[in-house]
């Protein structure tokens, strides 16, 4: 019974993180922005926790954090829904089988998530309707963005390994 409640809070814990990220971002008018780059957060956050609880509660995970990030950012409904629920699904599937929950691997995961969430933003809202400069754009935003997104997602992963930690159930599988 124990188990269950040190589990609940550990998903409450993860999902007060989405939370803040989500209010931090709906307030300052987008994403966080640093030297003049907006910074991806959730994506980094979401794969984070995918990370370290596996594919399947990772993909859950990533599903409904989209879902609301979706409503928060005021987009097509489902569409980073979709983005995070397969990206989450790939870390939790690539962590499982030929990486280990490593800082340095996480700022390859962390760098590649941002840059795959960024191009397919690009592609959809600035490519494919035909904007003039989007190739300038993709080299003058995404690609910055995805590069300085790495220092802040070391500090979200001593975050959510900390929370992983600390609330870990051991329930006797090897």
């Amino acid at each position: 019974m124990r188990e269950r409640y040190k589990n609940a809070l550990m998903w409450g814990l993860y999902a007060a993180l989405v939370l803040l990220i989500l209010v931090l971002q709906t307030v300052s008018f987008g994403r966080p922005r640093f030297f003049g780059v907006k910074l991806c957060f959730v994506p980094v956050l979401v794969a984070c926790v995918s990370m370290h609880v596996g594919s399947e509660a990772g993909c859950v995970f990533g599903m409904v954090c989209g879902l609301l990030w979706d409503y928060t950012a005021g987009r097509t409904v489902g569409m980073l829904a979709l983005e995070m629920m397969l990206l989450c699904f790939a870390v939790g599937v690539l962590v499982q089988l030929y990486l280990q929950s490593a800082p340095g691997n996480f700022a390859v995961i962390s760098a590649a998530a941002a840059l795959l969430v960024l191009s397919c933003d690009w592609l959809f809202f600035y490519r494919m309707p035909g904007y003039n400069g989007s190739a300038q754009r993709y080299l003058w935003f995404v690609l910055p963005s995805a590069a300085l997104t790495i220092p802040a997602s070391l500090v979200e992963f001593a975050i959510v390994r900390h929370i992983y930690n600390k609330f870990k159930i051991d329930n006797g599988v090897v």
